[in-house]
């Protein structure tokens, strides 16, 4: 490739914004949806958790999918799919309707987060690979950070409505754009058996030091990053709370594109996560030792986030860095949806019960060992691929 295409990058990461505003735009509204649905109860919390169960159960799967249906028709299917679906969606239909419009929205957001990625390495030269996938990396902080503080304000003098009509808006504007951006492309070869069973395929998979590597890294980010996002406001003095809540997220994108992007050049993908897990621990101690109060635990949020988005580049460069083909990127990204999502999912409710315990020692308890294995994992995997040739 003789220059990257960055107008293509762009669009491709405003279509991740639009795949990450499937749960922005019911998370940030969360507690504003109680009186669409009254007495629904436990069952509401399904219409946040269906989109990221479809990817715990698929999201190796649609990596491997990608190599039968095609990165082009993959995505422009799934964005126009997932805007026929917030539009239906915008008319708040029964709770179980939308529950299984949710779960449909959810196969969406999977092909999206697994095509996109793939399409950004391929547009992007060797030497511009980190940036870009640093770049799509912060796809989810971006999209939440802009729904609270646009969609609240729109939902709250309009309805939840209006948020899922602009939604549906922009996933078709992401799809026209790409339709008329991205050039036809020759079908991804499969770097697998045509007949071999899904379980054998997640095996092959896992069992690769270079298509596992990114998502056995990231899992230990994903399972810390929204934790902390949702529960270290709490923990800190009350002075600081609504800074924290509001500067965490931006905080990680800021590293990830000012220190993690060099990094990644100089060190590697693989180096930049395992120093952001390092910084990382570090700082979840100093948040300890502060206890909660003053600069030192302000500042030690900050750090923790902005060590996280090291991991959170590194992860999504590491794709690109560690596999050379199409079909091995596409179920690189699969397994990285699927890990991602069971972090996302299990970490929240385990530090909350911690912290419920031990309070805010609970933090360092749950993160210092999370860092240390990422730390591990990816040394081990290191080695792996020494032994089997580079």
């Amino acid at each position: 490739m003789e220059r990257t295409n960055w107008p293509l990058i762009a669009a491709l990461w405003f279509a991740g914004l639009t795949a990450a505003g499937q749960f922005a735009k019911v998370g940030v509204i969360f507690d504003l949806l109680r009186p669409v649905w009254p007495g629904a109860g436990v069952w509401l919390g399904l219409v946040v958790s269906v989109v990221g169960f479809v990817g715990i159960v698929f999201g190796t799967s649609a990596g491997i999918a990608v190599a039968r249906i095609g990165l082009r028709r993959m995505i422009l299917t799934a964005l126009v799919a997932g805007a026929a679906l917030s539009l239906v969606e915008s008319l708040m239909p029964p709770l179980a309707v939308m529950i299984a419009l949710r779960v449909l929205e959810g196969m969406s957001h999977l092909a999206i987060v697994v095509a996109a990625p793939v399409l950004i390495a391929a547009s992007a030269r060797p030497k511009d690979q980190p940036a870009a996938m640093t770049l799509w990396s912060t796809f989810f902080a971006v999209a939440f950070s802009l729904a609270a503080w646009l969609g609240r304000p729109l939902v709250a003098a309009h309805g939840p409505s209006v948020l899922f009509l602009i939604h549906a808006a922009l996933m078709a504007l992401a799809a026209l754009l790409l339709w008329r951006m991205i050039p036809a492309l020759p079908p991804v070869k499969a770097g697998v058996r045509e007949r071999s069973g899904i379980a054998a395929e997640h095996l092959r998979i896992y069992a690769s030091p270079r298509i596992a590597a990114p998502a056995l890294g990231f899992v230990f980010y994903t399972l810390m990053f929204v934790a902390f996002l949702t529960l270290l406001p709490g923990l800190i003095a009350p002075e600081w709370s609504y800074l924290t809540a509001t500067v965490m997220p931006l905080a990680s994108i800021a590293v990830s594109l000012s220190l993690g992007v060099p990094l990644t050049r100089a060190k590697g993908a693989v180096a930049t996560v395992q120093v952001g897990f390092a910084v990382a621990a570090v700082a979840l101690a100093a948040f300890t030792f502060s206890g909660g109060h003053g600069l030192l635990a302000l500042g030690a949020v900050m750090a923790i986030s902005g060590a996280l988005g090291l991991v959170q580049g590194g992860s999504f460069a590491a794709i690109s860095e560690l596999n050379a083909t199409g079909a091995g990127r596409a179920e690189a990204a699969g397994a990285i949806a699927q890990l991602g999502n069971v972090g996302t999912t299990l970490g929240t409710p385990v530090l909350l019960r911690m912290t419920d315990i031990w309070g805010l020692p609970a933090v360092l308890w749950f993160g210092l060992p999370l860092c240390l294995i990422g730390i591990a994992v990816h040394a081990w995997l290191k080695a792996r691929r020494a032994r089997e040739g580079g």
